[in-house]
């Protein structure tokens, strides 16, 4: 038992390995005060906003040889490591790319410093989530994360706005609360609270119960509904639908890459080492399949971008769980890379959709005859869907293929036959994304349309969009640059 004395020094201590948050938790309230000190200008804490997470990513990188090292922080609460920190820089380069976005947009920005401000904390909320090993931890992190969300979910300030936001709010509640009474439930089994200490996994192991499955499937809600995954997924398009694409761009990565980093480490203490008397393997195959089959699906059927966008994201969030679902250190690694492209080829879409936007072209068929018209934005937009659906010469391609090997080599070392029905499927919906993902080029370059304008090819979103491209690109002419960054990872509680 740690005296008071010991406690506080442990605290003390754990600041040095927490000084991006530290960072992004100034920057929350230097941006809230700029923004009363400048409040019709902006483009000033837009660019406040865009230093606090470009420091947070110089730290990030400046102490990545310090996280080779794991570290607890906060008596155990957070985990300083390498696998965290990857997907923390993820998420802050996500961050730099939504506020560009939104500095983008000619309507003035109602709110400005708010809206910053919200993006900040559901940034801190992800680095805090990647970082927990406590389920109290995980469920403030959550929460946090959640509301900033909800609000952030209506700031277009339109009736749609309003409803995509209330049911983004009211299905959140309900997963909340699920996963809290599950969380509560796990506390009670195992009489702790951190899921990483060798106390949790013992009674897993030694104590089974019904109860154990009961209050894990709860728990487990909870991470579906900030992925995005089936069935936990009906507020997807609709919010998708109503918020600022900016926003949406954001949603589509931030917080699905941040529920993924938790439900990978809850996972493999679930699993318990393949000693766990639940097969949890089974399960995330099952909602894997469902969320492949039920996002690829839907968008077909879809007339508006952002709402296609919105079930792509669900089935995304399928081929993301393949990773974790291996069950193998390889398939964690295969994860990262693919949640990297997962990532590019996201924020190229958006970047582009947005452009289009502005524009007036928010239907399909709305897209006819632009790729004629303004040729490098349609170019670069069918590059982003290319990569999205997993073709060369993109790398979505190398992500999907290094994915479902670590699912082949799952299924001949365990034999099991929903692994196999989950490659299966996962090649298949490959096949059905296809058709989604090409309608909108197939309108900009194969149909007609009426549209006049004189293109600019020098436009700051074919600047930055042409980074992006080079991006994805790059990572599938030479994968293995990024692989052998990821490969020094060490994926362990």
């Amino acid at each position: 038992m740690q005296s008071f004395a010991e406690k506080l020094q442990s605290t003390a201590t754990s600041f040095g390995g927490f000084v991006p948050e530290l960072v992004l938790s100034a920057g929350i309230v230097i941006i809230v005060v700029a923004g009363l000190i400048a409040r019709k200008q902006p483009v000033w804490t837009a660019l406040l906003c865009a230093l606090v997470f470009l420091a947070s990513l110089l730290f990030e990188l400046t102490y990545w040889n310090a996280y080779a090292t794991p570290r607890g922080l906060f008596s155990n609460m957070l985990r300083s490591d390498s696998f965290s920190a990857y997907l923390r820089i993820i998420i802050d380069i996500s961050g730099l790319l939504t506020v560009f976005m939104t500095t983008r947009d000619p309507k003035p920005l109602r709110f400005h410093a708010e809206y910053y401000a919200l993006l900040a904390t559901v940034i801190l909320g992800a680095h805090l989530l990647v970082m927990s090993q406590s389920l109290a931890m995980v469920f403030l992190s959550l929460e946090m994360i959640s509301l900033s969300s909800y609000v952030l979910a209506g700031f277009s300030f339109s009736r749609h706005g309003t409803e995509g936001s209330l049911k983004y709010f009211l299905f959140g509640s309900v997963s909340s609360a699920a996963m809290l009474y599950g969380f509560s439930f796990l506390y009670g089994l195992t009489g702790t609270l951190d899921f990483s200490a060798p106390e949790f996994a013992r009674q897993l192991i030694e104590h089974p119960s019904p109860l154990f499955f009961v209050a894990a499937a709860f728990a487990l809600a909870g991470f579906f509904f900030k992925i995005a995954a089936a069935p936990l997924h009906p507020w997807v398009p609709d919010v998708y639908e109503a918020a600022p694409t900016p926003v949406v761009a954001f949603f589509a990565v931030v917080p699905k890459l941040a529920g993924l980093g938790v439900l990978a480490r809850f996972t493999l203490v679930l699993q318990a080492g393949g000693h766990a008397i639940f097969d949890w393997q089974l399960v995330l195959c099952a909602v894997a399949i469902l969320s492949l089959t039920v996002g690829n699906f839907s968008a077909l059927w879809q007339k508006n971008a952002k709402r296609l966008m919105g079930y792509s994201s669900v089935a995304q969030s399928g081929f993301l769980l393949v990773g974790i679902a291996a069950f193998l250190p390889q398939g964690i690694h295969y994860l990262l890379f693919y949640a990297s492209a997962y990532a590019v080829g996201s924020f190229i879409v958006f970047l582009y959709l947005h452009y289009f936007e502005r524009l007036g072209f928010s239907s399909l068929e709305s897209f006819a005859g632009t790729g004629r018209v303004w040729l490098w934005p349609s170019v670069f937009l069918l590059i982003g869907f290319i990569s999205l659906t997993g073709l060369p010469p993109t790398g979505g391609f190398t992500g999907k293929l290094f994915i479902f090997t670590s699912l082949w080599d799952a299924y001949q070392l365990s034999g099991k036959s929903i692994v196999l029905w989950l490659m299966i499927f996962g090649l298949l919906n490959t096949v059905v994304s296809l058709f989604y993902y090409l309608r909108i080029p197939f309108f900009a370059f194969v149909r007609n349309g009426k549209h006049v304008a004189t293109t600019n090819n020098l436009t700051f979103e074919n600047l930055l969009g042409l980074l992006l491209v080079v991006g994805i690109l790059f990572l599938f002419f030479n994968p293995g640059l990024l692989m052998g960054w990821i490969n020094k990872i060490n994926f362990a509680l």
